[in-house]
C-alpha cells in the first residue's frame, strides 16, 4: 500500500509540475505557451505598460527559445508573439501613434523611411479596427512564410506585412535601446522586477 501511495504522490506531483500556472500581471493571466503557425512559443517575460499613471497594457513576449538580452531576441528565427491585452479602452489613433513613436525612436531616419510603407499599412489597420476596449487581446504575432499579422480579438486587421526587419523593429519599442518603459523592457526580458 505504501509503494502504491508513494507512486500516486510522484504520478500527482508530476502532473502538476508539467502543468505550470499561467503568469498573471495587474490581474491579467497570461498562458506559459502560446501556438502560432505551427510554433510552439513560451513566454518569455510579461510586464505592465503604465502612462503617467494609468494603467495601459499587459504585454507578454513569446519565442521560440527563452532569450536574456535583446539581442538574443531579434535574433532568433521563426515565429514569434507579442500578447498585449489591453486593461482601459485607448483609440485607434493613440494607439498607433504611440507603437510608431516607438518604431521612431528606435530606427534610424533610413530604416524608418524604408519601412513607411508597412508603417502606413499597419497603422491602416489598427485605426480601421476603432476603439480598442479594455479586456481586448492584440497579438503581434510574426510568422517567417508571411511576416507580422495584427489580429485583435482573434480577428485578423488587414494583410500580413512583409519582413522580419518590420516584426524586429515593433518588438524594440519595447525591447530596444530606448524603450517605452524601461522596467517593461526587463520584464519582457525575464529578469525580475
Amino acid at each position: 500500500m505504501k509503494a502504491f501511495l508513494n507512486g500516486l504522490l510522484v504520478l500527482l506531483s508530476s502532473t502538476w509540475i508539467g502543468h505550470a500556472p499561467a503568469a498573471e500581471v495587474a490581474g491579467v493571466r497570461l498562458e506559459e505557451k502560446a501556438k502560432v503557425g505551427n510554433a510552439e512559443l513560451a513566454l518569455n517575460g510579461a510586464g505592465l505598460r503604465t502612462k503617467v499613471f494609468f494603467k495601459v497594457y499587459v504585454i507578454g513576449l513569446y519565442l521560440p527559445t527563452k532569450a536574456v538580452t535583446s539581442a538574443e531576441v531579434l535574433s532568433q528565427k521563426g515565429s514569434k508573439r507579442a500578447h498585449l491585452a489591453l486593461v482601459r479602452d485607448v483609440g485607434p489613433e493613440d494607439f498607433s501613434d504611440a507603437l510608431i513613436d516607438g518604431l521612431k525612436n528606435n530606427s534610424s531616419e533610413a530604416e524608418f523611411a524604408a519601412m513607411k510603407p508597412r508603417i502606413d499599412q499597419f497603422r491602416q489597420a489598427i485605426v480601421a479596427a476603432g476603439e480598442v476596449k479594455s479586456g481586448s487581446v492584440v497579438h503581434l504575432d510574426y510568422l517567417p512564410e508571411t511576416g507580422t499579422r495584427l489580429a485583435i480579438g482573434g480577428k485578423q486587421l488587414g494583410k500580413d506585412i512583409p519582413g522580419e526587419d518590420f516584426y524586429n523593429a515593433l518588438l524594440r519599442i519595447w525591447i530596444g535601446d530606448k524603450p517605452i518603459q524601461d522596467n517593461l523592457k526587463e520584464a519582457l526580458l525575464g529578469k525580475p522586477q
